[in-house]
């Protein structure tokens, strides 16, 4: 009897926490497709400024070991719809081993182009000193970040500019990635679904709603003043830039999401890659939940605090729940245990995951050929696949953080060469 109600209380507490998520996730999807329908219909989001009145940008762009793919951005950057004499581009070659320097040196005829190396005593110790480093060679008060495997549009700056000008409660905007490799590989395939969702429903929505939205690490334009007021990026944290956006609310700014700015990235092709970039994530992630849970429950105004927060949370609210849904599942399935409790559970079940694909395959429907029968099937295939993949990756996470409590690395993305197109 004690047996069985242990079971009941668990398996409660997994439905309860999934139908949290999945209810928050419905209402964040629907301000998101609100948001999505007034940007495509041109309600919402900036109006373009005229060259005349475009400002110089300091484009950051930090290098470690880049030579497969760093012609590739300079040649993009280049070819931004932007007043070429506005714009400036800063390689920092971050103690690269490899052809980096040798490879962006090439565009040092280029008046717009220079190549920073960081001094070897400062160099490798992430993305946050590098652009510590490098931003002190910028000469304009507006800096764009972007990472050395990203190909941005032609028109990904101008809108982000123009409406980081528009509104000085602004400390950032940010715009969409994409992968560029999505065809090349099945986790490829899966990343690029997770990222368009992630952007369509939790950024897109999380504006339209709360007015909050966080930092990627590459797209985005930030106010220098800003960064310097803020004491730069924290060189402690693997991700720098959720730990700065959360720095950014705390001192009253805001950061917008403009889904009309688009630049393409390279991600994973290989699981062993994807699981090493997504560890760093998790670490980062515990890093910032360390640092700021506590001060999250005071700030102001609370709507904000408790959403950061959230978000902050969801790789453990997240696992907890599919742990618990799953092992259940397998001790019910093999009759170990039973449930006491009477209740249509399967069509519960069977709700949850429509719901689930239904949002992934509607936030396809966002991007031109994404709803493709390939990439619904991929949808249905996720919960199954990709997302059990979280189990081990953010107990991984956990172990490295909170039980051995191993240093703090930086381990650069695996980087492929460029050789078809998207």
């Amino acid at each position: 009897m004690r047996a069985n109600l242990v079971v009941d209380i668990f398996f409660l507490l997994s439905v309860t926490i999934i139908w949290f998520m999945v209810g928050y996730q419905i209402v964040l999807f629907l301000f998101g497709h609100l948001y999505y329908r007034r940007t495509r219909e041109g309600t919402e989001g900036p109006a373009p400024l005229a060259d005349a009145d475009c400002p110089g940008v300091s484009i950051l762009i930090p290098c470690r070991n880049e030579e497969r793919v760093i012609a590739y951005t300079i040649r993009a950057l280049l070819a931004l719809d932007y007043p070429k004499s506005q714009i400036e581009i800063v390689i920092i070659n971050d103690g690269s081993t490899d052809r980096t320097a040798e490879v962006a040196n090439e565009f040092n005829s280029i008046a717009r182009v220079q190549v920073v190396n960081v001094p070897p005593e400062k160099a490798a110790r992430g993305k946050s000193s590098a652009l510590n480093y490098g931003i002190k060679f910028a000469s304009h008060s507006i800096i764009a970040i972007y990472d050395a495997d990203n190909i941005p549009e032609p028109g990904a700056l101008r809108p982000l500019v123009s409406q980081l000008i528009a509104h000085p409660k602004l400390a950032a905007v940010i715009g969409m990635y994409r992968a560029w490799n999505r065809h090349r590989a099945l986790v490829t395939r899966f990343i690029n679904i997770e990222g368009i969702a992630f952007q369509w429903i939790l950024q897109a929505g999380r504006w339209m709603l709360l007015h909050v939205t966080t930092l990627p690490g590459t797209n985005y334009v930030i106010r220098r003043e800003v960064v310097e007021e803020l004491g730069g990026w924290d060189e402690e944290a693997l991700t720098e830039d959720s730990e700065l956006s959360i720095r950014i609310y705390q001192a009253g700014y805001e950061i917008q999401f403009i889904p009309n700015s688009v630049t393409w990235e390279q991600e994973p092709e290989r699981l062993g890659h994807w699981f090493r970039q997504r560890r760093r994530w998790v670490r980062g992630s515990n890093y910032v939940f360390r640092k700021f849970a506590g001060s999250l429950l005071k700030a102001k105004p609370r709507r904000i605090g408790f959403e950061l927060l959230y978000s902050l949370s969801l790789y453990y609210i997240f696992f907890v729940a599919i742990v618990i849904s799953d092992v259940l599942l397998i001790l019910l399935a093999t009759g170990v245990v039973h449930l006491s409790i009477a209740g249509p559970y399967g069509l519960i079940w069977i709700v949850a995951f429509t719901t689930f694909v239904l949002q992934l395959v509607i936030a396809l429907g966002c991007e031109p050929g994404e709803d493709s029968p390939k990439n619904i099937l991929l949808a249905c295939l996720m919960y199954f696949t990709y997302a059990q993949l979280w189990i081990p990756l953010v107990a991984a996470g956990v172990y490295d953080d909170f039980i051995v409590g191993r240093a703090h690395k930086w381990d650069k993305t695996k980087r492929y060469e460029m050789s078809k197109a998207k």
